[in-house]
């Protein structure tokens, strides 16, 4: 099985941003082997839509992207099938243009989108630009990663640490770029 983890948001945005510093991070401080299975983490941005040829090619997917949620806190984390979401969970208000749940919407219609979770975190909204992440939702990206990681196990993956990157360092790498 193809295993497909996905981070989403706009990393110009604060917390926004979180799913792709979710992906990056894991990627770059484990790594990940399986006699069954491969895996691949990719930084989707907000490019929704665009991805529906990469979700397609992959067995399984595990979308990692800021959400909204009835009755939940900043840095709150959720994790659900992709066919079980919550009645409380909402993909609204992020800085998407085309929002990932459509995307994937539409992909179960065509039957082209593979089985798997969501996981997302609540972040705070942010309405200027910046790279910087509220310390909720850095601690949220604890327990995501856990969740992940915990995840994968059950999937079949060792999972090894081999560096220590947070989401923090990753929003830092991308304010460091130039990119304010």
């Amino acid at each position: 099985m193809r295993v497909l983890v996905l981070g989403i948001g706009n990393v110009m945005f604060g917390d926004e941003g979180v799913g792709v510093h979710i992906v990056n991070a894991l990627s770059r401080s484990y790594a990940f082997t399986c006699d069954k299975h491969s895996i691949e983490f990719v930084d989707g941005g907000t490019l929704a839509i665009a991805l529906t040829p990469i979700i397609s090619s992959f067995d399984y997917l595990i979308v990692v992207d800021c959400i909204s949620a009835d009755d939940s806190d900043v840095g709150d984390v959720y994790f659900f099938d992709i066919d079980n979401m919550p009645k409380k969970i909402r993909w609204d208000g992020s800085a998407h243009e085309v929002e990932m749940l459509q995307t994937l919407e539409l992909m179960a219609l065509c039957g082209d989108r593979p089985n798997g979770k969501i996981l997302g975190i609540i972040p705070s909204r942010v309405e200027p630009t910046t790279f910087e992440l509220s310390k909720e939702v850095q601690k949220g990206a604890l327990i995501a990663e856990k969740t992940i990681l915990s995840h994968l196990s059950e999937l079949g993956f060792v999972c090894e640490k081999i560096g220590n990157f947070s989401v923090l360092d990753m929003a830092n790498e991308y304010a460091s770029k130039g990119l304010k």
